[in-house]
């Protein structure tokens, strides 16, 4: 038996931190690369909030807090859920992690035994279900098709539920695919999980306030107030407030299972970093009037974007309704050689040659669950996207 846990074998590395990291090192080896693969905002925190990062630090805040965060962050957690989405919840109802994929990895560890199931809808973000892997649990996949608008269909969900399904994972908008559901599609896949006591859903929300004209977003409780008890609702501060580094995230949920939570996160990280939090009290608590603006631009850069890519040939890109990425499908490029003569066999062929051949890093679809495709995010300026896509646009030309 060699040293190293078996429980490795059954999870990978993140491919989305592989090729950033792969695409930084050709960058600081002299190649002009542009990277699409990092899931991002590039604008700088606002200043209210890092002006409270370090005023904490002036003040003193920087000693253990409790395991999963201070009270004040927790009722400014409270409030935004109560200001923003009508739900209700108490302190003891609140838990805050080192980013929202320790809120996910906590309540999966918390929950899950071997055996257990858990549904993710595919396209996924990519730590889904190597997070399930680790907690001992079963992952079940659930492909939502290019034809279905990258939406999990009702019948899908159902079909997909046995006796042993623990989660279902819900992520809208969605990453990889911006693809948001509305009220209407919402209640109909919850009205699947209301008649399945035994199904909780851990929604996460970490995409709610990109959301552009025609779509609307809402979120599990706020459409089916009934399953309250079995819903986990994640979010945090990383991409509407541009605080990835700050690594903050929260939900809200029973109090039996925020206590599970807080019992693992004092076992293993105990609480987030004490000047984030502080910094995360006023995001929450400060103006919020910038998160429209940069809505706005992300809109900008969306319509760029999916101009850009259609217009290479051999590319369909679906127009999203929220976050910063999109999803093109690439099924006529497959089977063929690129000009730099790599034979394009997969996706994952497809992005290697992109970076090698124009400089420009984006993420293969099979990371992500649905293939042939790749993912691009485009929390980037005008200027490198406008760039990139031209550079797509000759690669994909150069196909034969």
């Amino acid at each position: 038996m060699g040293f190293l846990s078996a429980t490795l074998d059954r999870v990978k590395p993140s491919p989305t931190i592989a090729i950033s990291t792969l695409a930084g090192e050709l960058k600081a080896a002299g190649r002009d690369i542009i990277s699409l693969s990092a899931g991002e905002p590039d604008f700088p925190t606002p200043e209210n909030i890092r002006a409270a990062g370090i005023k904490a630090i002036e003040d003193g805040h920087t000693r253990y807090t409790a395991p999963d965060g201070i009270i004040e962050l927790k009722s400014a957690i409270v409030e935004k859920f109560k200001r923003d989405n009508g739900l209700t919840y108490s302190t003891n109802e609140i838990t805050v992690g080192t980013g929202g994929k320790q809120v996910l990895y906590n309540a999966l560890m918390a929950t899950l035994n071997p055996g257990d199931e858990v549904i993710i809808p595919a396209p996924y973000w990519v730590s889904y279900p190597d997070m399930v892997l680790l907690a001992g649990g079963t992952p079940v996949i659930v492909e939502a098709s290019l034809e279905t608008g990258f939406k999990l269909m009702p019948d899908q969900l159902e079909a997909a539920i046995t006796d042993k399904t623990k989660w279902l994972i819900f992520n809208s908008p969605s990453n990889p695919t911006g693809a948001g559901y509305n009220r209407d599609e919402l209640a109909a896949l919850m009205a699947v999980i209301e008649r399945h006591p035994h199904v909780w859903v851990l929604t996460d929300d970490m995409y709610e306030h990109i959301a552009f004209p025609g779509f609307t977003f809402c979120t599990p409780v706020e459409v089916a107030p009934s399953l309250r008890d079995r819903v986990l609702t994640m979010n945090g501060v990383s991409k509407a407030y541009a605080m990835t580094g700050w690594r903050i995230g929260y939900a809200g949920g029973p109090e039996h299972l925020i206590k599970a939570m807080r019992k693992i996160q004092s076992q293993s990280t105990s609480n987030p970093s004490s000047i984030s939090q502080w910094a995360a009290v006023e995001a929450l608590n400060g103006p919020q009037d910038f998160i429209p603006e940069n809505a706005k631009l992300f809109q900008r850069r969306r319509d760029l974007v999916v101009k850009g890519l259609n217009a290479a040939k051999g590319v369909v890109c679906p127009e999203p309704q929220g976050a910063f990425y999109v999803y093109p499908f690439i099924t006529e490029c497959i089977g063929k050689t690129s000009a730099g003569g790599t034979f394009i066999e997969n996706d994952e062929a497809f992005c290697k040659a992109l970076l090698e051949e124009t400089g420009v890093a984006v993420v293969f679809g099979a990371a992500f669950g649905l293939s042939p495709a790749f993912r691009v995010s485009y929390a980037t300026s005008d200027d490198l996207l406008e760039d990139a896509c031209s550079r797509i646009q000759t690669f994909c030309g150069g196909l034969s």
